[in-house]
């Protein structure tokens, strides 16, 4: 089964409890995941042979919140090439904002540029019509999980 690091950028726990969630389906489905609540490059690194999972809200002005931009700046600065990585994307956002998901989107492009390999479609998440995010995050994880092997 597969090696699954969940790294998290959230700025009220919701985000947080969607990773929490994501880990628990992944643990039920017989990987083993991790939660990296404010994750490091070295938190990343371990995971660049094996699946990373991002899951991030993005602020109003659609950018990442504080607990994820040094991880995503120290990918981008420091790591540059990882086409061995496969990974995926969950997105906590607020359409009613003009910038709609765009930190998840911000870190779902940096990785396509650095050549990884995205694992299915990444999921945006709109608060204003799912307030309890892990509603819709579960079966999407669920799905998510049999690209895994």
């Amino acid at each position: 089964m597969a090696e699954v690091g969940i790294f998290v950028g959230t700025m009220y726990g919701n985000a947080l409890l969607v990773a929490e969630e994501a880990q628990a389906i992944l643990s039920e489905q017989g990987h083993q995941a991790r939660v990296f609540e404010d994750p490091t490059l070295a938190d990343w690194e371990g995971y660049r042979q094996k699946i990373a999972l991002v899951v991030t809200s993005t602020t109003g002005q659609g950018e990442l919140p504080s607990s994820i931009v040094p991880l995503y700046e120290d990918i981008h600065a420091r790591i540059g090439h990882q086409p061995e990585l496969r990974y995926g994307v969950i997105g906590l956002g607020d359409s009613s904002y003009t910038h709609f998901n765009g930190g998840a989107k911000k870190f779902d492009t940096l990785l396509q540029e650095q050549g990884a390999t995205r694992l299915g479609e990444p999921l945006f998440i709109d608060a204003a019509d799912h307030p309890e995010p892990e509603t819709v995050a579960n079966p999407w994880v669920e799905r998510w999980a049999a690209l895994l092997s």
